[in-house]
């Protein structure tokens, strides 16, 4: 990630924010910005902070350094380089400081949000933009609230558009990230149930999720929505005037795929637009690829890039690793790899795969625990067992201990599948390699973080 802002000197920044010199010089240049101690890695950062610095030595390496406090601060013994400010207020100051800087770029700015394909939109979006112009953009999935201010100093004059993820931990996440970015296009790629132990319920995640729409000009934004997911369409959207735009199947939306069909490496389909139709190509099997493709074409074509040269553009998106990657598995078979992570959104989204690879071979599905929902974990993952019973598999395997729960409750249901428990991937490669062939497809669905199920996935594209 490039952080090095449009360099500001001390004193316009203590303009900007009422600050008073106490210690060093208004002439120095500032670069780069934190608010952690541990965000410091460049000379000339100016860092908002009223802790206490106890190891001043430990920070001499990234002097000269500019400290914002309202705090007293007690000096290291030699103070060379070292510039502090004075506030009546720290967090105001920052955020005054936050907003000048933010104000200072009249261009496009996309915040995309959503439970599962979020990242592939930004890298699709980041694909087709940095062909033409400078981008500035979240790097892979690193979109917590902690990067923001790092991200937004990665704008600076040379940067043209800017693409951001915004995600959402806890209520408020994105009505944050907004206070940053203030997005000129907002995107809500679809709403599901996922960091349920901070949101508390559904209603609460599809409202932090519609912040989204908060965040964006009333007037003037623009928002692009999947029109055919329920929770996305339950969003509150009685206060916005600005340009909405729907992507979808159904014949209503601006931006409308048919004859959505398999390639040989990814999916193919007809886009329909203001009477126009054109033949698109996206790397990625899934439909769910396709919404993805829908929402990048209509984010990019209001930045101002044709749809035919997006659509060519897109042809040469190469997906991120671990997302849905198809391999040759042990023994000859077909293995979908999709350990980027795991929500009950993206798990039916990678079966209804499985399903269309797998007719008329035997599918076997292993799935990990999915994470970040609280009191919601039985549940959640027991709606996990009905999408595997609903959408069909002949062998269910489950890796973990609150995995387990998917698998007895699809035997519940009265799954018609061989299904197995394990708490490690050691016993569940054993038995694979027993009764996969030619004639299998796997696919294994778990969470980046959790070692078991890399490590699994990595074994099962050994072939024997």
């Amino acid at each position: 990630m490039k952080d090095l802002m449009r360099p500001l000197t001390v004193k316009c920044i203590r303009n900007i924010i009422a600050g008073r010199l106490v210690q060093g010089s208004d002439e120095v240049i500032v670069q780069y910005g934190a608010y952690r101690l541990k965000q410091i890695k460049h000379p000339n950062t100016i860092l908002f902070s009223n802790k206490k610095i106890i190891n001043w030595k430990g920070l001499k390496d990234f002097f000269p350094l500019i400290l914002v406090t309202d705090q007293e601060v007690a000096l290291p013994g030699d103070p060379e380089d070292l510039t502090i400010i004075h506030v009546l207020n720290l967090e105001q100051a920052y955020w005054e400081f936050v907003h000048y800087y933010r104000d200072l770029f009249r261009i496009p700015i996309i915040a995309i949000t959503g439970t599962s394909g979020k990242t592939t939109t930004k890298e699709m979006i980041k694909h087709i933009l940095a062909a033409q112009k400078k981008v500035a953009a979240t790097t892979n999935t690193s979109n917590s609230r902690t990067a923001h201010l790092q991200y937004l100093l990665s704008v600076d004059d040379q940067i043209e558009v800017a693409v951001f993820e915004t995600a959402v931990g806890a209520p408020g996440d994105i009505q944050t990230a907004g206070k940053y970015f203030k997005p000129t296009i907002g995107i809500i790629t679809n709403v599901g149930a996922h960091h349920l132990n901070y949101c508390k319920s559904i209603e609460g995640y599809i409202e932090a999720k519609g912040e989204m729409v908060k965040i964006l000009d009333q007037t003037d934004g623009v928002l692009i929505i999947n029109a055919e997911d329920q929770n996305t369409m339950k969003i509150d959207r009685s206060d916005y005037q600005g340009k909405l735009i729907k992507i979808g199947q159904h014949p209503s939306c601006h931006f409308r795929a048919t004859t959505i069909q398999y390639d040989r490496s990814g999916m193919t389909f007809t886009l329909h637009h203001q009477e126009q139709t054109y033949h698109v190509f996206v790397t990625g099997y899934g439909e769910h690829q396709v919404y993805n493709a829908l929402a990048t074409i209509a984010a990019v074509y209001e930045v101002g890039v044709s749809i035919q040269e997006a659509i060519d553009l897109l042809k040469t998106y190469r997906k991120l690793n671990k997302q849905l990657q198809v391999f040759t598995g042990i023994n000859g078979s077909l293995l979908l790899d999709d350990t980027w992570s795991i929500n009950t959104t993206s798990l039916e989204a990678a079966l209804k795969v499985l399903n269309d690879l797998g007719k008329d071979k035997r599918k076997i599905a292993i799935i990990g625990t999915i994470t970040d929902l609280g009191s919601w974990g039985y549940i959640i993952h027991e709606q996990a067992g009905e999408l595997i019973t609903r959408h069909g598999v002949d062998v269910l395997i489950t890796i973990g201990e609150h995995a387990r729960i998917i698998a007895n409750y699809a035997v519940h249901l009265g799954i018609e599948a061989q299904v197995y428990s394990f708490h490690n991937g050691i016993r569940a490669y054993d038995l694979l390699t027993q009764f996969t062939d030619e004639n299998t497809v796997i696919l294994i669905k778990g969470d980046m973080y959790s070692k078991t199920m890399i490590d699994l996935a990595a074994k099962l594209r050994t072939k024997n």
